[in-house]
């Protein structure tokens, strides 16, 4: 479990593939702090450290999550939005994301602001119930909130400490993100649909 409240930034370094899987090294200070079997954010996308070597760690993508999200298309030189799991002996600033992406998005504005940046994201249609005007979003893992909704789009507004310190300085129109849907939304919606 994580907070969308990212850590660090890391690069691909290797990627190999075996049978459906991808084999991915990822570059990082934050190699250092990690351990074996440690669960991490990567844009996203929970995945488990396997190896650690100096300033790289290795993960590993099965099929599921190659198809779900943008894992296939990192290539080395990829920046990734890194987070740690959350510790239970802190705040929890963003809010509670499960690394579990629901699908992808597709950046189709992009506007700079004096002092912010907003991007308009759409989305498959059949997701519109999971998401409300100023509700909690996660794309790249980052913990946002969601204005100007529509039944396949929505914005989300980027505050400058975000904006360098994560990798959407780099997501410009036509890129994919990923994207979870606030999962307290998704059990409302749930329990909803089985009355």
């Amino acid at each position: 479990m994580f907070t969308g409240i990212i850590e660090q930034l890391g690069t691909v370094d290797s990627i190999a593939k075996t049978n459906t899987n991808l084999t991915i090294t990822v570059r990082s200070s934050l190699a250092k702090e990690l351990k074996i079997d440690q669960s991490v954010s990567h844009n996203g996308v929970c995945l488990t450290v396997e190896n650690i070597d100096n300033d790289t760690y290795t993960v590993t993508a099965i099929d599921e999550t190659i198809q779900k999200t943008t894992v296939g298309n990192w290539q080395i030189g990829t920046t990734l939005n890194l987070e740690r799991c959350l510790s239970f002996n802190g705040r929890l600033d963003g809010h509670i994301v499960q690394g579990h992406v629901d699908t992808t998005g597709t950046c189709v504005n992009y506007i700079e602001k004096n002092g912010s940046w907003e991007y308009t994201i759409e989305f498959d249609k059949k997701f519109a119930a999971f998401i409300i005007e100023k509700g909690s979003i996660s794309l790249n893992g980052i913990s946002l909130t969601i204005f100007n909704i529509t039944l396949h789009t929505f914005t989300v507004a980027i505050i400058p400490y975000t904006y360098e310190h994560t990798n959407m300085h780099n997501v410009q129109v036509g890129h994919k993100v990923n994207i979870e849907f606030d999962v307290v939304g998704k059990y409302v919606q749930r329990m909803e649909g089985l009355k």
